[in-house]
């Protein structure tokens, strides 16, 4: 490769003078060599073609070495090119301005760096310790801002190391949301940094921290599904059995919140969905880079980390006496995740096993409810009618007060009753499990079993009655806004739903109709008319449905009309939203909801009942976590209206409440248990007495409990 060398001529020493400028800068003795050679590129042009062909292009570096400098190609500090020799007589160089200074007169011991060809200039080096910065515009402001660029880089590495720990000790329920949470030492936390540091390349490594980032991605997203699942259904989410419920979930939001604010929510989910699966993989692979870059530290900080986490398990150490310093929470809610899918695909073939067996699959219908033949039987659900109702000290007055003086206007009226507990399969929500339960004598707590027992020929408590041919059943529907299929199954001749009940009024939220509109519409197209046989009836009431604003108001049953009535109440309501996120608010108006529904019960027997009447009401399940409190149970309220003695006298072995308020020590029974007591207790008199259970009907302890 031919070299070409030029020779630059120096100042004769004894010829300076002390006034010339250039002689206060000392020169190294290595500049004029390494200044003076340039290699050049097979088949490239010459420096001197090159020189000849285009003019010399000058490039300023403030804060760096100058390639106009001294010892460089173009015009240096001192204003002459390099090409020409320096003479003696040569005038001395204007001063420069500041921008123009070097780095060699900030730092004299420092040597100029060899001028490189520009398809071969190497990158300038970081300082050590820095972080890396990519892209010419990065590079720039990190030049420009360092000291600010620098806060900023460690800044984001807190954060990303924040949101690490955040995501590994964040609970999933927010009643458990305190700082002490967040002072422990994750095990997960310990391992993971230790892999990062003992993977010895850089691709394997990345590959782990973005699996690593991911995972913890979808770990934030299922803690966020038990907060909410928590917060209204009083259970954590289930990977198996859960998914369809959130297309429920949206429903809900399009009822209450309108078409908009479902879509805003289901944006919002997305969006934050996917933010989550960027940042999560960003932060761990910067934290990888990082510990790579400071490898000595990071081993030292894991092995410290592992001995204090190790030390804290072995000696049990927590913090305020309630929260253990090392944890493992991740691993074990993975492993308990696990165990539940397993479980869950386990219990549907053993729960098709229980639904074949049923005590009172091959009972002649000629013995099926004997006692109530030629009775009028409603079977009637109060939305969310739990125990908190009746015990919760900001409900029970009002609630309290309005089934005492139902009690009290009923026996005025001609009318008994009898009250106990049952615990529902659900809590907050999914009332159709409640429903199933109740009607089927199963355990229905999944939609896995609903659909198992729905697709199925299982006895229902209504189809009891249709299958004995002495009574005519229909189904109140105002909830149901679609096709129901399963109206079949539950030995159903007639259901009707929103649109089969002529409501011409607006919305309360969630709820289509009012209860009290519900009520007169079945009086209308049903129990005021003649019939050649009784009525066994299924009546789904709603208004008591959260979010509980707007609510209606009691009318005059004559004024109630197609519902337009309504308008004028629905638009003077309160708003969902304020009085859902108000705490003592949310609780008042869920009372004032469960006490309007009660009274258009207790008023629809005063108004309409016969001496034929038999009125059976209860709750599907206990209200949301908001309203009723962690750990507040799935009771809820049964009670059995007749006019008849006879009726009651059925279930006096029960030890059932007399009137409709059930009292602390009423017994509780499975959900479950209900179908079997009853058809036992209207059926032919076993010699157990009556209304005893067939063994394959006794309940399970109160104290059981399905979560």
């Amino acid at each position: 490769m031919p070299l070409f060398t030029r020779f630059r001529h120096l100042p004769d020493p004894d010829r300076a003078t002390t006034d010339d400028p250039v002689s206060d800068d000392p020169v190294p003795e290595e500049a004029p060599d390494e200044a003076t050679s340039i290699e050049s590129t097979e088949g490239e042009p010459s420096r001197e073609e090159a020189i000849k062909e285009e003019p010399i292009r000058v490039e300023l570096s403030k804060g760096g070495p100058r390639e106009d400098g001294p010892g460089k190609d173009g015009p240096g500090k001192d204003g002459q090119s390099k090409d020409e020799p320096i003479r003696d007589d040569d005038p001395p160089p204007a001063e420069s301005t500041p921008d123009e200074q070097t780095s060699d007169e900030q730092t004299p011991d420092k040597q100029t760096p060899d001028k490189q060809t520009p398809d071969k200039q190497t990158p300038d080096k970081p300082t050590p310790g820095a972080v890396p910065v990519r892209g010419s515009v990065a590079r720039g402001l990190w030049a420009k801002y360092p000291r600010g660029a620098r806060v900023l880089a460690r800044s984001v590495s807190v954060l990303a190391a924040v949101a690490v720990m955040f995501a590994l000790l964040m609970p999933g329920d927010v009643a458990y949301f305190r700082p002490r949470q967040f002072l422990r030492l994750p095990a997960e936390a310990v391992l993971g940094a230790a892999l990062l540091v003992v993977l010895p390349r850089r691709r394997p490594r990345a590959v782990v921290a973005v699996l690593m980032g991911v995972g913890l991605a979808l770990l934030v997203v299922l803690k966020l599904l038990d907060m909410g699942f928590n917060q209204f259904l009083g259970r954590d989410f289930d990977l198996v059995l859960d998914w369809e419920l959130l297309d429920d979930t949206v429903s809900y939001l399009q009822d209450s919140a309108g078409r908009t604010g479902a879509l805003g929510a289901v944006v919002g989910a997305g969006v934050l969905g996917l933010a989550l699966l960027v940042a999560f993989p960003l932060a761990v692979l910067r934290l990888a880079g990082l510990m790579t870059r400071n490898r000595n530290t990071a081993v030292r900080t894991v092995v410290i980390a592992g001995t204090v986490w190790i030390t804290c398990s072995a000696l049990g150490l927590q913090l305020f006496g309630a929260t253990s310093v090392a944890t493992r929470n991740t691993f074990a809610l993975v492993e308990e995740r696990g165990q539940r899918v397993r479980a869950v695909l386990r219990d549907e073939a053993e729960f098709a096993g229980e639904v074949r067996e049923d005590a009172f699959a091959d009972v002649p219908p000629d013995e099926l409810l004997t006692a109530l033949r030629g009775k009028d039987v409603i079977f009637a659900f109060i939305e969310s009618y739990g125990r908190s109702a009746i015990e919760d000290e900001a409900t029970a007055p009002g609630v309290g007060a309005v089934l005492d003086a139902g009690t009290a206007s009923l026996r005025e009226a001609g009318y008994s009753a009898r009250s106990g507990w049952l615990t529902s399969a659900t809590y907050g929500g999914s009332s159709w499990l409640g429903h199933s339960t109740f009607l089927t004598g199963l355990w229905i707590d999944n939609q896995s079993r609903y659909r198992t027992v729905t697709t199925g020929e299982r006895l229902t408590l209504t189809g009891a009655f249709r299958r004995t041919g002495a009574w005519r059943t229909v189904g109140v529907m105002p909830g149901v806004t679609k096709n129901w299929p399963e109206g079949r199954f539950y030995g159903l001749d007639r259901v009707y739903d929103s649109r089969d009940l002529g409501y011409r009024g607006p919305k309360f939220s969630w709820s289509t109709m009012p209860d009290q509109y519900a009520l007169t519409a079945y009086e209308r197209l049903e129990h005021g008319r003649k019939h050649d046989k009784p009525l066994m009836s299924e009546l789904i009431l709603t208004s008591s449905h959260q979010p509980w604003a707007p609510l209606p108001e009691m009318l005059d049953w004559d004024d109630v009309g197609d519902g337009s009535v309504y308008r004028d109440i629905e638009k003077a309501g309160k708003d969902p939203a304020d009085v859902f996120s108000d705490g003592t608010e949310v609780k008042r108006e869920y009372g004032r909801s469960i006490q309007y529904s009660l009274r258009c019960l207790i008023e629809y027997v005063e108004r309409y009942g016969t001496d034929d009447t038999v009125l059976v009401f209860l709750g599907d399940h206990q209200p949301v976590a908001r309203v009723s409190g962690n750990g507040a149970g799935h009771d809820v309220p049964v009670s059995i209206v007749a006019h008849d003695p006879e009726v009651l006298d059925r279930i006096a072995g029960w030890g059932w409440a007399d009137g409709l308020k059930p009292g602390r020590d009423t017994p509780v029974w499975r959900m479950d248990a209900f179908r079997d007591r009853f058809l036992t207790a209207y059926g032919p008199q076993p010699e157990g007495g009556a209304g005893a259970p067939t063994p394959a009907s006794t309940p399970a302890p109160a104290s059981a409990r399905a979560h």
